[in-house]
């Protein structure tokens, strides 16, 4: 049974989708996570409030390479000292220094998206086609060149084992013998797993204060895979494949 999805080709010149626990060092994945393409989609279509929505994220990039940046660093509780801070904050001290960051040269990316609701897929869909600015993907200097498109998607039975060659997010619980990964002398499957971010929660803690709680996602990151015949996948209208979590919020 078909049906509708939002798919966006996506070019950037240069990106970094940071990796949270990379600090001197700001490594990226090799693909936006959930939440960086949720966070796109939501501040353009003006959204205050989660909306839920499934994501399938693949793509390419042509080669890394590593710029400086400016680094802030600051303490809590740390005054601010004339003889050790750059920056005086309403009393806080903060340090500036230099720092180096990973950069994805030439990057590709589809990436399709369908909402909860499906009412929303015509706001979603005009709000990313006529975006009110220019958009950007990983930092605010991360220019996107963004083309739009609503297609068809169904699942069915392939015909024959079929090659993929993008780089994917395969969550983890989608991984069974339907698939052909390159197999490691160990036996482990070829690729990379992640625990990505999709959404988070605001709740509060025993300070009174307000943090996020963030829903996780376990994925493999893996590319030049095939998909076996008679297994069941999802594909768009062009034949491009889909995995997306099964849990869309």
């Amino acid at each position: 049974m078909k049906s509708k999805a939002i798919r966006l080709k996506i070019h950037q010149e240069t990106a970094n989708y940071r990796i949270p626990v990379s600090h001197q060092f700001r490594e990226s994945y090799p693909l936006p996570p959930y939440s960086t393409v949720i966070g796109m989609i939501h501040y353009l279509c003006d959204f205050h409030e989660y909306h839920p929505m499934k994501l399938s994220i693949q793509g390419n990039y042509a080669s890394t390479t590593s710029d400086f940046y400016t680094r802030y660093e600051f303490k809590n509780g740390m005054k601010y000292d004339d003889h050790r801070h750059n920056l005086n904050a309403e009393g806080m001290g903060i340090s500036r220094g230099i720092g180096n960051i990973q950069l994805l040269v030439d990057v590709n990316l589809i990436v399709h998206i369908i909402p909860d609701n499906l009412d929303e897929l015509e706001t979603i869909y005009r709000a990313l086609k006529y975006p009110r600015e220019f958009p950007n993907l990983g930092r605010r200097e991360d220019i996107a060149n963004i083309h739009v498109d609503l297609v068809d998607i169904e699942k069915r039975e392939l015909e024959k084992d079929v090659p993929v060659k993008n780089s994917f997010y395969i969550p983890r619980e989608q991984i069974n013998d339907d698939f052909n990964f390159l197999v490691k002398k160990d036996g482990g499957r070829r690729g990379t797993y992640y625990e990505i971010n999709k959404n988070y929660s605001l709740v509060s803690t025993r300070r009174n204060q307000t943090e996020r709680r963030w829903n996780r996602i376990q994925v493999l990151y893996a590319s030049n895979f095939t998909l076996l015949e008679e297994g069941e996948f999802v594909f768009d209208e062009d034949n491009n494949p889909i995995f997306w979590p099964e849990l869309s919020n």
